[in-house]
């Protein structure tokens, strides 16, 4: 059985509502949400902009609402992807290689991301850059267990 501060959870909010949302993350039990979108106040986020979050999250969920956009990917890379100028296959790569080159000029540790959630706005984990952070993470702090929560 796996320990519950070896957690490392991931969620989007496209395609919830804010009740789903806010009860999945509090089911997960998690102590901090991370959230890496480099597009967080969009008005297409709806519940989940940062200002929002910022009071939602702790008031909601007892959680710490964390930003890291050192983990998003750039714009560039993002919108490349976006407009199909690239395929999944060469963002992941791009994004992974950013992913390594950041983390060795961070002083990042298992601690920053046990019993957390990572948030991005995909509805799905498969194609979503939470979860390319997830298995690098992963490879980087080996007691982590990716947990998607869908």
């Amino acid at each position: 059985m796996v320990k519950q501060d070896s957690k490392l959870y991931t969620i989007g909010f496209t395609g919830k509502s804010a009740e789903q949302f806010f009860n999945l993350l509090k089911e997960s039990k998690a102590s901090r949400l991370i959230d890496i979108r480099i597009n967080r106040t969009s008005q297409l986020a709806g519940f989940a902009k940062e200002q929002d979050l910022t009071y939602f999250i702790p008031e909601l969920t007892n959680m710490e609402y964390v930003v890291r956009e050192e983990l998003a990917p750039t714009k560039h890379l993002l919108a490349s992807y976006r407009k199909k100028d690239i395929a999944w296959e060469k963002f992941a790569e791009n994004y992974q290689h950013l992913l390594l080159d950041r983390l060795l000029h961070n002083s990042f540790s298992w601690e920053d991301f046990s019993n957390s959630v990572l948030l991005c706005s995909e509805k799905e984990p498969e194609k979503c850059h939470r979860t390319l952070l997830a298995k690098v993470l992963v490879e980087q702090f080996p007691r982590l267990e990716i947990v998607n929560l869908i």
